[in-house]
């Protein structure tokens, strides 16, 4: 009886435990808040440049748009897309869309950042985000993931870049086309799409 008592004790602590685990697991997952709804308004922020310098993102827009990627610098994935994210930049700079990049990766250094930059020829400014403050904010989750504002910082799209890691796949540019409906005067046909990459390392 006795025996029984301590196995049925030790039984009952056993799910609990399991039940302890599975609810931090849950806690874990959904500490990565909701993006923000299509439409809504990105309010301005202020994160420092890899000089510790810091900039905002009404200092950093375009006159037409900004376009934020969330990057890294030893993520395979975002690496694949260094040159069609300078592209970007460069096709769109003079249209007044800006591309900014921001690194929320804890194990990435300002050094890091800044070397990797000069290294992949990138043009475009690329920010630090210490405790991952706006990749939280803007509910990013992978390297690379795209949010394209309008002048007046609304959202118009985010996800993914274009639709394949290796250039040569790629069939769907969601991102430019989305900019290019925008500078165009007409609503964005696909305003989502889900982005894919490397998991943002957070602090």
């Amino acid at each position: 009886m006795k025996k029984n008592a301590i196995s049925l004790l030790i039984a009952t602590m056993f799910v609990i435990a399991i039940a302890v685990v599975a609810g931090s697991a849950n806690s874990l997952e959904g500490e990565v808040p909701a993006p923000p709804a299509i439409g809504s308004t990105i309010d301005d922020f202020t994160l420092p440049d890899p000089d510790g310098k810091d900039r905002t993102l009404n200092s950093l827009k375009g006159k037409t748009g900004s376009v934020l990627i969330f990057v890294a610098t030893k993520c395979p994935v975002s690496n694949a897309y260094n040159e069609r994210m300078e592209k970007l930049a460069q096709d769109f700079r003079a249209q007044g869309v800006n591309v900014i990049g921001i690194n929320s990766n804890a194990a990435e250094n300002a050094e890091a950042v800044e070397a990797h930059a000069a290294a992949n020829k990138l043009t475009f400014p690329i920010l630090k985000d210490p405790g991952n403050k706006i990749a939280d904010r803007l509910g990013a989750t992978v390297t690379p993931e795209a949010y394209f504002l309008d002048a007046n910082n609304k959202l118009l799209y985010r996800g993914r870049i274009d639709n394949a890691k290796d250039a040569s796949q790629v069939n769907s540019t969601e991102l430019r086309e989305a900019i290019e409906a925008a500078l165009a005067g007409k609503p964005v046909a696909k305003t989502t799409a889900a982005a894919f990459g490397c998991t943002i390392k957070r602090a």
